[in-house]
């Protein structure tokens, strides 16, 4: 054979051996690129995404879209192949696994605590949206979860108001692990609760709950790698009760990057007139109680998505705007936002024209 022939045959095998170690050889990274984008003001699947009953609610126009990101599932193993690939895309993203899925988490598990934090997200945006229209809310402490084969486990349940802890009144969900830690593991903490039944049966009759019970929990060690401290087992939220109904359905979706976008949503049906003016605006952010916005994950993803469906104006977390704005898709304006009193400026500017002083990502 040729010595030529025989170079360009090894060659080829060489190219062939490379390309096959590529395809089953599997990376430690996953994919994310831009996902659904759905306008809060409109309909999903046939229904309304807000619906509010119980309250006068006003005609809306143009949009207020939250957006998503699509990410490669927990198990997933991807190739040498496919990351090289998406390295080189434009609209895709190749990053560590462990950036998704931390500390080992299963599909399941993480799914879980995504539909945790998209349900925790609405019940901010609705509280954000009603305070920053003075309408009352009432708010209390409850037991979110609790860790099973803790201290807590059979003694306090999910649902639980907290009242006490050792006789302090609590005030907010942090007040909890404070008076908890002020003990050394070994120790016994008192709780006071309204049982999460009668809390229910409280809310339903519309009546103050009437029973409460002390509840005495001896802490544990925690597991953490750092500071050893006392804890119980629980984790503690906010629970809310709203002067009417508003509903958020829309599946399919977690996490919560789109709690500004529902606050934003939730205000414009509950006020005349034209939020945006009939513009196209998208956007992202977590949101708390008090309208504070935060920033999320997947920001350039989201802002690829937005524009790709036609959204002129991104709202966009200050904490995200560097991000973003390293690679803004062509006719989309960032707009920095770093609580919801933020965005509703930024709105009244879009409405009435005047865009020259918009508080833009980069300024």
């Amino acid at each position: 054979m040729p010595r030529r022939t025989a170079t360009m045959l090894a060659s080829t095998l060489m190219l062939i051996a490379l390309l096959c170690a590529g395809v089953f050889i599997p990376v430690p990274y996953a994919e994310m690129s831009p996902g659904p984008t759905v306008n809060t003001l409109g309909d999903h699947d046939g229904e309304p995404v807000l619906h509010i009953s119980g309250r006068k609610t006003y005609a809306t126009s143009g949009h207020l879209n939250m957006t998503t990101v699509r990410v490669t599932s927990a198990d997933y193993r991807m190739n040498l192949v496919e990351a090289v690939y998406g390295w080189l895309a434009h609209d895709n993203k190749v990053v560590p696994h462990d950036t998704l899925y931390p500390d080992g988490k299963t599909e399941e598990q993480s799914t879980q605590e995504n539909a945790e934090e998209f349900s925790q997200s609405q019940e901010s945006a609705k509280v954000a949206a009603l305070k920053e229209l003075d309408v009352p809310v009432k708010s209390w402490v409850i037991v979110s979860t609790v860790v099973k084969g803790s201290p807590a486990e059979g003694k306090l349940h999910a649902g639980d108001v907290i009242k006490t802890v050792d006789g302090t009144a609590v005030k907010e969900p942090a007040d909890v692990a404070k008076l908890v830690t002020k003990h050394k593991a070994g120790q016994d903490v008192r709780f006071t609760i309204v049982p999460a039944k009668e809390q229910a049966a409280a809310e339903k009759e519309k009546r103050t709950p009437t029973r409460t019970e002390d509840v005495t929990i001896t802490t544990a060690t925690s597991d953490d790698t750092g500071e050893r401290r006392a804890i119980v087992g629980i984790s503690a939220g906010t629970d809310h009760t709203f002067p009417f109904t508003i509903d958020i359905k829309l599946a399919d979706v977690g996490g919560p990057s789109a709690g500004l976008m529902f606050a934003l949503g939730i205000y414009d049906k509950l006020t005349p007139g034209s939020l945006t003016g009939g513009k196209f605006v998208a956007g992202t952010g977590t949101i708390d109680d008090q309208g504070k916005v935060g920033p999320i994950g997947g920001i350039e993803m989201k802002t690829v998505g937005a524009r790709s469906k036609g959204a002129q104006y991104f709202l966009t977390p200050a904490d995200n705007c560097a991000a973003a704005a390293k690679d803004t898709p062509e006719g989309l304006t960032l707009i920095k936002v770093d609580t919801i009193e933020d965005a509703l400026g930024a709105l009244k500017d879009l409405r009435s024209g005047d865009t020259a002083d918009l508080p833009t990502c980069g300024k």
